[in-house]
């Protein structure tokens, strides 16, 4: 009845798809390849990387997720590994580097699997028994509390962080900056504790200087001048009113026609224009302030009658920066000056100056008595060292903020990845099923984070790491790791060397994670533009990844 089967063409011919193991192949090597980028970021003897973006920008940095998201790659599998950095620095703000080199490697280990044609989900089920068994590991068997209260715990767990860091060298002073920052924004509301560095710890770089002249201000530090050279530059314990509105006279929005039969007319509309501002301004000079900051504009005639009622006033703050000053003095925001109130003004400031710093005019006000918001002040060379350092900065204030809201620490120095990884060994020789393979090559991958510190820092790989697992063979040593500095093994007890717990808890979920992702992939399907007879580009399907539907290729 029918002829002879003819070829169907499903996928338009000018794509491209990959199947089957060659992808997953490709997908753990390209998964390499990034790991291999930062190998040598990790650790107090990290190189640092230089970077030129097409602008002609310089990045010189050895955070992770700052050299991933300058890089551009084609590999779906490679921008996915660039994507759990950002999730990494977003969620904890640290760990960025430890775990693409962690996430890279669980894909190598399962490589010899794949070969051996074992199943994906075999795979995949033994990581994830595996992640499961970790979680509750670091939680109650290798995890130390910490009092938040004692100062000198703290700074020994930002310092660890730091260490790592351009700013190592500035250690002191960089832990004493996070701490007080953090400590600054700190806010505990019904039981719930609220640190939000973001939006309330403002870092403000100023080039000149050195970095020891950095410092937090006990308030918020603008780069802005007093809108007439006759306000007063210089007030202690002012009254400050914020608003979120225009001292100017209001425009029509679209164009605006105004016809006039008579010369009076005009003179009527400019007095009336006058007086709507001197209403406004009047609004304001009945609550005697001493300073307004507003979000929007302050016209001439506006000035002239706050300079007469001898008031200083500064026009077009953010809205971020009006609200960080709205939390430093106590000030309630407001949107019509006619709903004024005595209760809105702020009087928790100390001090309200204008300072000149390089060329460049700042407002302070300072002083401020509880202030929940601050501005970090960082003074340096270059316009790089101070991006460098505010990097690493943020780094150091999460981890302040992790160690605040969750205070248990864990050993650094790759000591508890070897404490897993030998926990997860004995778990294995239980186990009587095949799973037991991969889940034992978990633990295998967890030695790349110590076996990296020490080729970093150039000491025997070989001799150390082995030496290490015999000291993890002992009940009770769960705490000796890599010193990162010689390569030596030692207590990290002794070092103080601690990591926060919420850190390591993130890096491990989404390293396995990724994998499982990953190792998930069997088909590819990729397009590209093909020009058609006119010359037009003609699109076609986009790049993208069909996850393992339980069968093979």
């Amino acid at each position: 009845m029918f002829g002879g089967s003819s070829q169907i063409l499903v996928l338009s011919q000018n794509t491209k798809r990959e199947t089957g193991r060659k992808v997953q192949i490709e997908n753990v090597n390209a998964a390499k390849m990034i790991a291999d980028v930062i190998r040598t970021c990790l650790g107090p003897r990290a190189m640092l990387k230089m970077l030129m973006d097409p602008m002609s920008g310089i990045v010189m940095t050895n955070d992770g997720n700052a050299i991933l998201r300058e890089i551009t790659v084609q590999h779906p599998a490679a921008k996915t590994m660039i994507e759990i950095s950002r999730t990494q620095d977003e969620e904890v703000g640290d760990g960025t580097t430890s775990v693409i080199i962690l996430a890279g490697e669980i894909l190598v280990v399962a490589e010899q699997f794949l070969e051996q044609q074992m199943h994906p989900t075999v795979i995949i089920n033994a990581y994830r028994q595996a992640l499961e068994d970790i979680i509750p590991m670091l939680k109650d068997n290798f995890s130390s509390p910490i009092d938040v209260s004692d100062h000198t715990q703290l700074v020994k767990v930002v310092k660890s962080c730091v260490g790592t860091k351009f700013i190592g060298k500035w250690s002191d002073l960089a832990c004493q900056i996070a701490l007080d920052a953090v400590a600054t924004v700190y806010k505990e509301e019904n039981g719930r504790k609220e640190i939000d560095i973001k939006r309330y710890a403002r870092v403000e770089k100023i080039v000149g200087g050195s970095i020891e002249d950095s410092c937090v201000l006990k308030g918020v530090m603008l780069n802005k001048d007093v809108t007439h050279p006759k306000m007063r530059r210089h007030i202690k314990n002012p009254r400050i009113i914020l608003l979120d509105c225009g001292l100017e006279y209001k425009k029509g929005e679209s164009q605006t026609n105004i016809e006039i039969s008579k010369e009076e007319d005009f003179t009527r509309i400019l007095q009336l224009e006058e007086e709507f501002v001197q209403k406004i301004c009047e609004d304001i000079i009945r609550l005697k302030p001493d300073v307004v900051f507003t979000e929007k504009g302050i016209s001439d005639l506006a000035q002239h009658f706050l300079m007469k009622a001898n008031i200083t006033a500064l026009r077009r703050l953010r809205k971020s920066d009006n609200d960080r000053i709205a939390r430093a003095c106590g000030a309630n925001i407001v949107g019509r000056t006619d709903e004024l109130k005595e209760e809105d003004i702020g009087t928790g400031a100390g001090l309200f100056e204008i300072k000149k710093i390089g060329d460049e005019y700042y407002c302070f006000v300072s002083e401020c008595q509880d202030p929940k918001a601050c501005t970090i002040l960082l003074r340096g060379a270059s316009k790089e060292i101070l991006n460098e350092t505010e990097r690493n900065l943020h780094d150091a204030m999460n981890v302040a903020r992790n160690v605040m809201l969750e205070p248990r620490l864990v050993p650094g120095g790759g000591a508890v990845e070897m404490a897993v990884a030998q926990a997860l060994v004995e778990k294995s020789k239980t186990m009587t099923t095949v799973h037991q393979w991969p889940y034992r090559a978990i633990a295998l991958a967890l030695e790349v984070i110590p076996r990296t510190l020490i080729q970093n820092c150039g000491a025997n790989t070989i001799r150390t790491l082995t030496s290490l697992r015999a000291k993890h063979a002992i009940p009770g040593n769960w705490t000796w790791g890599v010193n990162g500095e010689t390569g030596q093994i030692v207590d990290m007890q002794e070092l103080g060397i601690w990591e926060p717990l919420t850190v390591k808890l993130q890096t491990f979920k989404t390293a396995v994670e990724t994998a499982i992702l990953l190792l998930r992939i069997d088909n590819i399907v990729s397009g590209s533009k093909k020009k058609n007879q006119d010359g037009h580009h003609q699109e076609t399907i986009k790049p993208e990844s069909v996850p393992n539907a339980g069968r093979e290729e």
